[in-house]
């Protein structure tokens, strides 16, 4: 691992990132991908496969909910302080078509302490805002990779 005196909050980001998704057999399983990571922000999308339809052949909500949740997860866990879901609410705005590549786009809004405030969109290919998601996270004892810490921390 490279020196942590060298570190910029964008490559702890990353390394984070990176470690997470080593471990995320959830995201992995769905086909989660990580496409952008930084401090307090996360872009991640999912293809909606037929195994994630509903009886009205769109995407079941709960996979909308779940790529939107891990969007935030990979955001407020970007400073290498564990943090967890406090609360998350969503709002169901089109439907989501069998095929449709999904884009959630988790930006922070406030972190405070140990809570942080995040807003999540997610987007169809069209950019159609399919969902908003907004969740609360509450920080842990803990670093995803101990000691791991940017420049600006010290």
């Amino acid at each position: 691992m490279a020196d942590n005196e060298s570190l910029s909050p964008e490559d702890v980001a990353k390394t984070v990132a990176e470690t997470m998704y080593r471990k995320d057999i959830a995201a992995q399983h769905l086909g989660i991908a990580l496409k952008e990571i930084g401090p307090g922000r996360a872009v991640m999308t999912m293809r909606v496969t037929d195994t994630m339809l509903n009886g009205h052949n769109i995407c079941h909500g709960g996979y909308v909910f779940t790529l939107a949740d891990t969007a935030f997860a990979y955001a407020c866990n970007a400073y290498n302080q564990n943090a967890v879901a406090q609360s998350a609410q969503i709002n169901f705005l089109k439907a989501v078509a069998p095929d449709t590549l999904l884009t959630a786009t988790a930006e922070e809004q406030s972190r405070t302490g140990r809570t942080g405030l995040y807003d999540i969109t997610v987007t169809n290919e069209q950019d159609d805002i399919v969902a908003l998601f907004r969740g609360n996270s509450h920080t842990i004892k803990g670093q995803m990779i101990p000691g791991l810490t940017s420049k600006e921390e010290k």
